[in-house]
């Protein structure tokens, strides 16, 4: 019999149908499985535990995401950061895992191209990721900090 189909059949020792449905049914069940995985169980087992997790997991992989995202131009772990957001949203929603699978084959399938590139088209496209960080991080000092490296650097090195 399905847990769903128990929830009709749950009864107290009076007889009566039990006020919290299958909610403890799933507990117990939830309290087989080691670790996070039966938390995380537990947690689901009631309506109200649901939606709080699926809106704790949103905003907590959405910030992930949002920052990641910001960190993208710029060199660090954008993307990283990008991917464990999406990993967080995964837990709760299916999109997030679907679009966490294609973004994994996406990188595994640049990763295989780039593996079986010559010499040339690495250092190419090392270059070209390092001038698209020199300009990112240039233009982002010049509009944000009004700082002009390129002045900077002058004034510098004729000291």
């Amino acid at each position: 019999m399905a847990t769903s189909d128990r929830m009709h059949d749950e009864r107290d020792a009076s007889g009566r149908p039990s006020e919290t449905g299958d909610a403890d049914v799933l507990k117990d069940e939830a309290a087989r499985r080691p670790g996070v995985h039966g938390w995380l169980d537990g947690v689901r087992s009631t309506r109200t535990g649901r939606l709080t997790l699926k809106i704790v997991i949103g905003v907590i992989g959405s910030v992930l995401v949002v920052a990641g995202l910001i960190m993208v131009p710029f060199p660090g772990p954008g993307w990283l950061v990008v991917f464990a957001g999406l990993a967080v949203l995964a837990t709760e929603f299916h999109w997030a895992h679907r679009l966490l699978q294609f973004g994994k084959r996406t990188l595994a399938a640049w990763t295989a191209w780039l593996g079986r590139q010559g010499w040339t088209v690495k250092i190419l496209v090392v270059l070209a990721a390092a001038a698209t960080a020199t300009v990112i991080v240039y233009y982002g000092l010049r509009l944000s900090l009004d700082i002009d490296l390129i002045t900077e650097a002058r004034a510098f090195l004729s000291r």
